[in-house]
């Protein structure tokens, strides 16, 4: 029995935590795209999605189902538990042989953590361009409930780099000796290309693009592309120029401008925006039932 599968349940979120209130957040939306070119850059990973993701031909379809699935991580409660127990099971009988000749297995407990610890990266992006940057304090908690996170997703606890310290030293490491220009992070950037917006994406958000005087598709490219780490730019080829980063900045200070004045219904996406429903009508009900 392997150390994912043997530790008891950890606890679901709830309110109060970092990640009930970030990963609900639409501005999620802007940072999925360079996570998946990230994780496809592992080669097992570029592998197991190139042969059998339909991200080609129902990137909207994944999209939805990914969003379900990752909402419940935090949103889900005891459904928590179960998805990650689900996503194990589902990932088991992926397995094959890439173009080079290399075996592959989706739940190999390299790539299966360096998929959910991409998070950390990307929530740390995500803050620095579309909201307020994190303090030094802010990010060991997010880390520590990334970690918790990981227990969910039941990713083996020896895979989890100890503090944000040893999570740069691995991320870094990570980029310059395993991930490479893997056909499937240039194919899932010429996907970026020619979608449209999302289509929960409110609409305040999709008028933000129009300065910047690109089309929903270009504006995915372009988000992907610029809020990769320079390093990963360089790997996969990617130019981007001074000028490509104050577009990216003036469109981050718009979005972070306008996001937390938004109504809550769309703010969230849909199971973030229920579930913050339903707590704080339980702590109402709790409340009442103390003063009756």
């Amino acid at each position: 029995m392997t150390d994912a599968t043997a530790r008891p349940d950890p606890e679901p979120f709830g309110p109060g935590s970092l990640l009930w209130e970030g990963m609900g957040d639409q501005r999620l939306m802007l940072l999925l795209g360079g996570a998946l070119v990230m994780q496809v850059m592992h080669p097992a990973i570029g592998a197991a999605i190139g042969d059998h993701s339909v991200y080609r031909t129902d990137p909207w379809g994944r999209l939805t189902r990914s969003l379900t699935s990752l909402q419940t991580w935090v949103y889900g409660g005891p459904e928590a538990i179960r998805e990650g127990r689900r996503l194990r099971e589902m990932h088991k009988d992926i397995q094959g042989v890439d173009a080079q000749g290399r075996s592959y297995h989706a739940l190999s407990a390299e790539p299966y953590a360096w998929v959910h610890l991409t998070a950390f990266e990307r929530a740390v992006t995500m803050a620095k361009y579309f909201g307020q940057p994190y303090s030094p304090g802010e990010e060991r908690r997010l880390y520590e409930e990334i970690i918790h996170l990981g227990r969910i997703l039941r990713v083996p606890e020896r895979m989890f780099p100890a503090t944000v310290d040893d999570y740069w030293r691995y991320f870094h490491d990570m980029v310059d000796t395993t991930l490479e220009s893997h056909p499937t992070a240039h194919d899932v950037l010429r996907t970026a290309l020619t979608v449209g917006p999302p289509p929960i994406m409110p609409v305040p958000l999709r008028r933000l693009w129009g300065p910047l005087g690109l089309t929903s598709g270009r504006v995915n490219h372009f988000v992907t592309v610029g809020t990769l780490p320079p390093a990963v730019r360089r790997k996969l080829g990617l130019p981007w120029t001074a000028r490509d980063e104050v577009r990216l900045r003036r469109l981050g200070r718009a979005v972070a401008a306008t996001v937390p004045h938004l109504p809550e219904r769309a703010r969230y996406m849909p199971i973030a925006y229920r579930a913050r429903q339903v707590a704080r009508a339980r702590e109402r009900l709790v409340r009442a039932m103390r003063v009756a």
